[in-house]
């Protein structure tokens, strides 16, 4: 069987990548083809997590023997087929290239097709990487934007006023009769 794997990255909009593989071929095979087609250097300790359909993290796949989790055995990409972890169009995954930080290209199996191919081969590539690894300035940016909501103005409390809430609304509700629940 072939798989066609699609991955993309929520930094960058338009990137996507996607790659068809032999389903015999393992993570490390995967993982290599990854790095040869986004320029990554292979020197961080990076991994695949299988997740469910809400993106909960499941199975890991690690780059060398990590300490084993009572939950799930420990599976190393050079010994780990892909076929023995995907088995289902749509199957999510996320491949951590930035251990550090915690930061990820998004994965699904979008296609199992007929045939036999050997390794993997990277079909189709959209948009630029982000930087393999993230400075701490970086990061700090990053943290920033997440939390630039608390900054938007209409939340800001310069301008609450409680002299604006109409009191007439509150007036039947009780913290003793338990009214407000």
């Amino acid at each position: 069987m072939i798989y066609k794997i699609t991955f993309s990255c929520e930094e960058v909009d338009d990137f996507r990548l996607v790659f068809e593989a032999d389903s015999d071929a393992t993570f490390l095979e995967l993982h290599n083809a990854i790095l040869k087609s986004v320029n990554y250097p292979d020197d961080q300790m990076t991994s695949f997590i299988m997740c469910n359909d809400h993106w909960e993290k499941e199975q890991e796949v690690t780059l060398i023997e990590m300490g084993s989790n009572f939950e799930y055995d420990n599976m190393i990409m050079e010994s780990t087929r892909l076929s023995e972890l995907l088995e289902d169009r749509g199957q999510r995954m996320i491949y951590v290239f930035d251990p550090m930080y915690e930061r990820y290209f998004f994965g699904s199996l979008t296609e199992i097709l007929p045939g036999v191919m050997y390794g993997v081969d990277c079909v189709e590539t959209r948009g630029e990487a982000p930087k393999q690894l993230q400075t701490e300035e970086a990061a700090e940016a990053a943290r920033a934007k997440d939390s630039a909501w608390e900054d938007d103005d209409m939340f800001s409390q310069s301008e609450f006023d409680i002299n604006d809430l109409d009191a007439d609304g509150f007036q039947d509700l009780s913290w003793d009769d338990g009214s407000m629940f």
